[in-house]
């Protein structure tokens, strides 16, 4: 491969070992009424299913960010997608346990939390400066592929040989990436660490008092989203089936549907930054219109309206990621390894994955579905204020 070609690879694998990580998350949700009924697990422990990944972020993803500064990706990617074997295979082993899925849970969480930040940093600091506002849109679409891989791959699994095909094609995966990386560290050691890269490569300097500030802002901005959206799209297809009386393809048809736009408006957005709209501006518009759909839910029945809603919310749910992933590169200034940055909005990221997901399990027990709107649009209002005070920052950087 030329020069080029080979920055496009790292890119490529970069968001390819993102993408997985994510199927890994939500390769559970598409399936969950179906091991809910077979196993009878309690709901905040299922709950708990998708939360453990952010708790395995939390503990993680500073140390990774660090790791990679220090000694590139190869060693942590090889790390994680082997735990992440691991875990699937420990799930496998006696699903009807909800402790032992809870571990191999826990596993796969601390998979997802190292390939987390291994993603997006090799994506963006193999990019050009020209490639990279598009990039950044690309990056924010790892979520929403794995969540549509899974979501597709899921029917045909049930019908086949149970909810459990989705976790033995990870396993396959996880070689088969493993080998990629082998394949990548043998053609070019510095498409997985991009500090020894020539030319002297991406610098790492200490973070001044200013840039620490911005970062902890855009975290708790991430934070506040990320709890509701993982709530949102963790119950989502069980709220279908509940309250929608819809059966289980139907829900799952459902569930697609943000998901697909979520990933189109990721794209869009970094077309947008390329162009030359402010990181901020687009942030702020898209939380303004998060806002407001979690405010009018209670008021909305389901009919063209309601979908109008999810559409609304999906095309902001696409921005804000995509945005934010911007953050880290925008703050820290062209040539300065962003790893450092990472860290900071994963940790603050898997902190709202973890509360979102159980927070809504209890609101939902304790005063049905409905209840959980105005909790959700309370944390959203808030965040739409810290996007404007980031928004502001991101000005003087």
């Amino acid at each position: 491969m030329t020069g080029g070609a080979a920055r496009i690879a790292g890119i490529a694998f970069g968001l390819g070992i993102a993408t997985f990580a994510a199927y890994q998350q939500f390769k559970l949700p598409v399936v969950l009424p179906v091991m809910l009924d077979s196993y009878d697990y309690d709901r905040t422990l299922a709950g708990g299913f998708m939360s453990i990944y952010a708790l395995a972020g939390l503990a993680l993803s500073v140390w990774a960010s660090r790791l990679i500064e220090r000694q590139g990706a190869f060693g942590p990617v090889l790390l994680a997608l082997g735990l992440g074997i691991l875990g699937n295979v420990v799930t496998l082993g006696a699903p009807e346990s909800a402790t032992v899925v809870l571990v191999g849970r826990a596993l796969e969480g601390a998979a997802f939390a190292i390939l987390a930040v291994c993603g997006p940093v090799l994506a963006s600091s193999n990019a050009s400066a020209s490639q990279l506002p598009f990039v950044f849109g690309l990056i924010a679409t790892w979520i929403p592929i794995g969540q549509l891989s899974a979501t597709l791959l899921a029917p045909v699994s049930l019908a086949t040989v149970g909810w459990q095909g989705l976790w033995w094609l990870a396993v396959v995966v996880g070689v088969l990436v493993a080998l990629a990386a082998l394949g990548l560290e043998r053609h070019d050691p510095s498409l997985l660490f991009p500090a020894r890269r020539g030319g002297g490569g991406l610098r790492s300097a200490p973070l001044t008092a200013g840039e620490r500030v911005s970062l902890v802002v855009s975290g708790a901005v991430f934070m506040l989203w990320s709890g509701q959206y993982f709530a949102f799209m963790t119950w989502m297809p069980l709220y279908l089936v509940e309250v929608h009386g819809l059966d289980l393809r139907g829900a799952q048809i459902g569930y697609v549907v943000p998901v697909v736009l979520v990933a189109s408006f990721s794209v869009i957005n970094g077309i947008l930054m390329r162009a030359g709209i402010r990181l901020g501006t687009l942030l702020v518009s898209a939380m303004v219109t998060q806002a407001l759909v979690w405010w009018l839910i209670p008021h909305v029945d389901a009919g063209m309206l309601g979908i109008a809603l999810v559409v609304v919310y999906g095309a902001g749910a696409g921005i804000v990621p995509s945005s934010l992933f911007g953050t880290p590169s925008a703050i820290l200034g062209p040539g300065r390894n962003p790893a450092p940055g990472f860290g900071y909005i994963m940790t603050a990221r898997n902190l709202g994955v973890l509360i979102g997901p159980v927070l809504i399990a209890e609101v939902s027990k304790a005063g049905g579905w409905n209840a959980s709107a105005p909790v959700f649009a309370t944390i959203t209002t808030v965040c739409l204020g810290l996007a404007l005070l980031l928004a502001a920052r991101l000005r003087t950087h």
